[in-house]
């Protein structure tokens, strides 16, 4: 396996260790291969003051939000192990614990970096000396909680809201598939049914709104419906609940229509807690088979 750690997928006078992917690339005979990319989840911010009353739970919460692509590496080595495909692993911009006026980030900046990498991925060359290692008109992506809502943002339409998050047309028709997990969709549901999640960070990385209505992911239509969606969510997840999952599903198969059939897919069959799915081989399984299925579908 060949490791590829901290690419830039910006231009800037510096590297930005916020705008850096790494790439896995399994051992090839066969060509190009389809290109998998896992975006990672953590809450929007780099890290959070809890207060008292989340103090029981700080074990769980600051793995929830301290997180790194480096932090998927078994991940990423195991996706790629299992389907044989280059993964690669971004990190983005956060928002900042200690907000000052030379220091806010909030929506959608968090999501204009997963665009502007996914963005980067269409035409990069490859790394240096290795040349192209993916098929960049066969992108599959993954995203795990708040990862889940940017790139709905980006694949849904977003643009009466945040018009920075459209694609290109050429990025469009590259995904085949997307994979989400534990995902953050309507901010409202999940602010009724986790009060806490307001000021520890909704509205740090949305800023203080009346309502997140409009930044609800189940409102917005599909800017195209030419590739399948998996959403995954377990049954042991403490930290964002079933509703989430399941008010997405019940949307994009009512934007979906007729054609909904075998594109939209929700699965619950995990036990594990929010992160803890991450590095459980019934995880990549479930991706790994999706993958290939989208695969099938197409050469059939």
């Amino acid at each position: 396996m060949d490791i590829h750690r901290n690419i830039p997928y910006t231009q800037g006078p510096s590297p930005n260790p916020f705008q850096e992917f790494d790439l896995y690339v399994p051992p090839n005979e066969h060509g190009l291969r389809p290109l998998i990319c896992f975006v990672h989840g953590g809450a929007w911010r780099s890290y959070a003051n809890f207060s008292s009353s989340l103090d029981h739970q700080i074990t769980e919460y600051s793995t929830f939000l301290r997180e790194d692509k480096e932090d998927h590496a078994i991940l990423a080595e195991r996706l790629a192990r299992y389907t044989g495909f280059p993964i690669t692993v971004p990190n983005y911009r956060l928002t900042p614990q200690d907000e000052t006026e030379d220091n806010v980030l909030r929506h959608p900046s968090h999501a204009e970096d997963i665009l502007h990498f996914l963005e980067f991925l269409v035409s990069w060359n490859g790394p240096s000396g290795c040349g192209r290692v993916y098929d960049s008109e066969q992108m599959f992506l993954m995203g795990h909680s708040c990862s889940a809502h940017m790139l709905s943002c980006i694949l849904l339409d977003s643009s009466a809201v945040t018009p920075s998050l459209t694609p290109s047309a050429a990025l469009l028709s590259a995904i085949k598939g997307i994979v989400l997990s534990e995902g953050i969709y309507d901010l409202d549901l999940l602010n009724a049914h986790f009060p806490e999640y307001l000021s520890w960070f909704v509205a740090p990385a949305f800023g203080k709104l009346d309502s997140y209505a409009a930044l609800a992911v189940t409102s917005y239509s599909p800017r195209r419906l030419g590739f399948d969606w998996l959403l995954i969510h377990s049954m042991g997840d403490t930290l964002v609940d079933l509703p989430q999952s399941e008010g997405m599903v019940q949307h994009l198969i009512s934007e979906y229509g007729p054609g909904a059939g075998g594109r939209i897919s929700l699965d619950t069959s995990l036990t594990q807690d929010h992160d803890d799915i991450l590095v459980t081989g019934d995880f990549v399984n479930l991706v790994g088979r999706f993958v290939q299925g989208v695969l099938e579908k197409a050469d059939a």
